[in-house]
């Protein structure tokens, strides 16, 4: 009698199998990572690093502003325009909390909550926001950014009223805090760009 080798399962021998590629809407094998932050399409490196770039090109105004909520009025040749303290330091302080506010609704386009309300908003929570009435939001955000800064662009082309300082130090250092402020309205516009394109088939639907 011979000593029969039991046979390997099947399953024993055959080597797992790869997982299947991801595959995009027209049938082409895609490398495209997940979703980030729970959107519902990827967003681009690029748009994840200019979000987090916008709070931080208009923090050096912020800053640069505190000073006159004191009185101390960072060598403008214009003295005594500020209010009492108990007026200025409110107003200038609410005015850098509410300009770095504006700057992190950035975020929604390329969180999920640019996509579908938080569930504690009152009425809209939990609702999913239409991509057409955030692009409208966020355009019109962009260009009111750039037609309030549009006056510091012109004066310096000598074009309007410039600002004047008592030396050219004082005027350096508020060029270098203020200027960085003017690539919020183009940054806006770039993301708002972004996030049409992962929404386009949703706009045209």
């Amino acid at each position: 009698m011979t000593n029969a080798v039991p046979a390997a399962a099947p399953s024993a021998l055959a080597k797992p199998s790869a997982p299947a590629p991801a595959v995009s809407s027209d049938g082409t094998p895609t490398t495209r990572r997940r979703p980030m932050r729970g959107t519902e399409r990827p967003v681009p490196r690029w748009a994840e690093g200019v979000a987090h770039l916008i709070p931080l090109v208009l923090l050096p105004q912020c800053l640069w502003r505190l000073p006159f909520a004191f009185g101390f009025e960072m060598g403008s040749a214009e003295e005594g325009g500020m209010p009492a303290l108990w007026i200025s330091i409110p107003y200038v302080f609410a005015l850098s909390i509410i300009t770095e506010a504006l700057a992190l609704l950035s975020f929604g386009l390329v969180r999920d909550w640019g996509e579908t309300a938080p569930r504690w908003l009152p009425f809209v929570g939990g609702k999913r926001i239409r991509p057409g009435a955030a692009i409208a939001a966020a355009t019109l955000g962009a260009l009111g950014v750039m037609a309030f800064w549009s006056p510091f662009v012109f004066a310096w082309f000598g074009i309007g009223e410039n600002a004047d300082y008592t030396n050219a130090g004082w005027q350096v250092l508020a060029y270098a805090c203020i200027t960085p402020g003017l690539l919020w309205g183009p940054m806006l516009l770039a993301l708002t760009c972004a996030y049409w394109v992962r929404h386009r088939p949703a706009i045209s639907a």
